[in-house]
């Protein structure tokens, strides 16, 4: 049986973004189970239903090829103003669009984020999944992944430290389950 392909969706375009360590952190804890490709969201122009089917919605039509192409698709994400980032949102309507040609449906999810806050992203977390239920996209429910961002979370070499590492360890296996569980066929 071949690895499943996982998609991985950070809603910042920060290279520094500590949401983006978490995803690096995740994908090495889980690398021998399942093939993982970033799906880089940081250039794509902002959604106009105006471009669907002209050359300005290239960049929106490989985009929803890349996700078709995943058995899964794990968002890590910040939280902008209690709400999803603006550029993961843009990805997510142009990921949709037009109508009856969404690159989401059936695809299982799930989302995870962190901040240095106590209630680390759990409002952005709600709004996707929200979203993600009219997007028709089968979303873990358990465990929740509102990780606080503190010393040591991850290491110098990119690795989840010791404090998080089971909990971040078995939240990965159970999303690989999930996805093995709710895969497209």
């Amino acid at each position: 049986m071949s690895k499943l392909k996982i998609g991985v969706i950070v809603g910042s375009n920060s290279q520094q973004s500590i949401n983006r360590q978490l995803a690096q952190g995740l994908v090495k804890l889980a690398q021998d189970q399942a093939d993982f490709e970033f799906l880089d969201i940081s250039h794509l122009p902002l959604y106009n239903r105006d471009f669907d089917g002209t050359p300005a919605s290239k960049p929106f039509q490989d985009f929803k090829q890349k996700i078709r192409s995943c058995n899964g698709l794990l968002f890590v994400t910040p939280e902008h103003n209690r709400s999803v980032p603006a550029v993961l949102k843009n990805a997510i309507d142009g990921g949709s669009r037009p109508y009856g040609d969404s690159a989401w449906a059936g695809i299982p999810a799930a989302i995870i984020g962190t901040s240095p806050g106590g209630p680390a992203t759990s409002m952005a977390q709600q709004h996707l999944r929200n979203i993600f239920v009219f997007a028709d996209m089968p979303t873990m429910q358990q465990p929740e992944g509102f990780v606080q961002w503190k010393d040591g979370l991850i290491d110098a070499e990119g690795n989840i430290g010791p404090a998080s590492k089971e909990f971040l360890a078995k939240y990965m296996s159970k999303f690989l389950a999930w996805v093995q569980l709710h895969q497209k066929h």
